[in-house]
């Protein structure tokens, strides 16, 4: 029987429910909306919301009528994702590629000229300053995930964040 915890981990993996997990942050999205939004098509859309939805990383936020049928809409807690398992070994290496695919497709929207903030580090640090940068991190992607707004919200700036703070091995 395949671990639920790899299971979840390898739902959070994939460029799309990345992006459909971005998106719902701020807001509830049936999944023609977002299929719209993500220009592909529903079906597709509809087969990774199901999957994100098995894996307990969005919820049906409400039912809504549309030309007499009815429509779900999800939503996404970023909290449902913090105790995701970061160490089941090839899973890793899938989320972690994930997160390049999206870095890189997000890096085709970079606005010249604006302020920005990039940092890539490899260094040793004593165990309390890493617990209190990684404290502070994940603040800050608290702080962000509840200033979401709907995508293209009026006085809403798109915005890009990927961050992987993680404790290494020796090599």
């Amino acid at each position: 029987m395949r671990n639920p915890d790899t299971a979840r981990l390898r739902a959070f993996a994939h460029p799309l429910r990345l992006r459909i997990l971005s998106l719902l942050t701020g807001t509830s999205m049936s999944a023609t909306e977002l299929a719209r939004e993500l220009g592909d098509t529903q079906a597709n859309v509809s087969y990774h919301l199901r999957m994100l939805h098995q894996a307990g990383l969005v919820e049906v936020a409400e039912e809504v009528s549309v030309r007499g049928g009815k429509a779900k809409r999800y939503s996404h807690d970023p909290s449902s994702g913090a105790n995701m398992p970061l160490t089941i070994g090839e899973e890793q290496v899938l989320m972690a590629v994930a997160l390049s695919t999206e870095l890189r497709r997000r890096a085709d929207s970079f606005k010249p000229g604006s302020r920005n903030a990039i940092v890539d580090a490899d260094l040793w640090v004593t165990p309390e300053l890493w617990s209190e940068i990684r404290t502070a991190a994940l603040e800050l992607a608290r702080r962000l995930h509840a200033g979401a707004m709907p995508p293209h919200a009026s006085g809403a700036v798109r915005t890009s964040t990927t961050m992987a703070l993680f404790e290494m091995g020796e090599q």
